[in-house]
């Protein structure tokens, strides 16, 4: 499957957007899908990739998340501050998908909080780091070969480095979690026992590894709004679909005007937020990456609050007019028995409504 997203250009345009991507595809023959160059390839196009794979797994979030999730937070990085020789040796085979990748920041004690990691890193003699601690709701974590590692020094602030899976000495391991949308996403418990890095996995510059996380956060953040809206948008269609089909007191359900008013509430939410989206995307599309990490930075925040808080309401509306199918598995409401059970993922994710809320105000 990896090498099939690989050769379909998926994983590509994941990372179609980066700084001199383009030069990078060529000479590795990488193409996007429908033959679109990395150099045309905008926010616009990205905001259509989002929607249409989300749609594309029929609402299965958490396939997405273990298909795709992690290589599109953990490859980034790599791309923006790794050296050129990093990017060939572990860069290139994620992105043509013959290996995985993923981003390991939260922890036990850090979430949102992301200054609060205890993950360590002790410099050697030699140049090579020794890496210690462990790693919480790692988005395919059990299925990477490569983890974009946030960690802290004693004396030199935060570093990020490139770790490799290593099972057979148990340096680095990783065990799954169960979440509430799908053990398909490959969530891990990571434990970085001892683990030594090479001074060429240093990521970026000592010392910035916090400021080099941050730098993708806005991005993250707006991938998951454009997913996001559309996944409570395929929970609308699927309620209008259900309110016309159904009979309830010998008459369709759409003709009960409390029903109709919840969809209507449902609609009127959602078409705000794609809105708001695609006025967000226009500016993003005429501002250097730097410019949007300094004047949109706030303005993500808020949508993805804003976005997060209309699925609440979908999902309680939508639960509402499927009535006992919307907590069954199987049938016309296996759609929004998933969306109720996942929903929450993206209010928590990337940053929790309360942080989202209150950093938007403060920008």
């Amino acid at each position: 499957v990896d090498k099939l997203l690989g050769d379909a250009g998926i994983l590509a345009s994941l990372v179609a957007g980066e700084e001199g991507i383009g030069d990078l595809f060529r000479q590795h023959g990488i193409t996007l899908p429908g033959g679109v160059k990395a150099e045309e390839f905008d926010y616009f196009h990205g905001l259509v990739l989002s929607e249409e794979l989300r749609r594309g797994i029929d609402g299965c979030y958490g396939v997405g998340d273990g298909l795709y999730g992690g290589v599109s937070i953990g490859l980034p990085p790599l791309l923006k501050f790794g050296t050129q020789e990093m990017i060939l040796k572990y860069a290139v085979p994620c992105i043509k998908g013959e290996r995985r990748i993923c981003l390991a920041i939260s922890e036990p004690y850090a979430g949102s909080d992301v200054a609060q990691i205890r993950t360590t890193a002790t410099p050697a003699a030699d140049g090579s780091w020794h890496v210690s601690g462990v790693k919480k709701w790692i988005t395919g974590g059990m299925v990477a070969d490569y983890f974009t590692t946030l960690c802290k020094t004693e004396q030199h602030g935060s570093v990020m480095l490139l770790l490799e899976r290593d099972d057979d000495k148990g340096t680095v391991t990783t065990k799954p979690i169960k979440t509430s949308y799908s053990a398909a996403a490959g969530t891990a418990y990571v434990t970085i026992h001892d683990a030594h890095v090479t001074g060429q996995n240093l990521v970026g510059k000592v010392g910035m590894g916090f400021m080099q996380t941050m730098a993708n956060f806005n991005f993250e953040r707006w991938g998951m709004i454009c997913g996001g809206n559309r996944h409570s948008r395929m929970v609308l269609e699927e309620c209008l679909r259900w309110a016309a089909l159904r009979k309830v007191f010998g008459k369709p359900l759409i003709q009960q005007p409390v029903i109709r008013y919840k969809l209507a509430e449902m609609a009127a939410e959602i078409e705000a937020v794609h809105s708001m989206l695609e006025d967000l995307t226009f500016q993003m599309n005429n501002m250097a990456p730097a410019d949007i990490n300094k004047h949109l930075a706030g303005t993500i925040a808020l949508l993805k609050y804003k976005q997060t808080r209309v699925a609440t309401i979908v999902s309680d509306n939508a639960c509402q007019i499927f009535g006992g199918r919307a907590i069954t598995g199987t049938g016309m409401g296996y759609v929004v028995e998933k969306f109720q059970r996942s929903f929450k993922f993206q209010a928590i994710l990337g940053g929790s409504e309360e942080i989202m809320a209150d950093f938007a105000i403060r920008q």
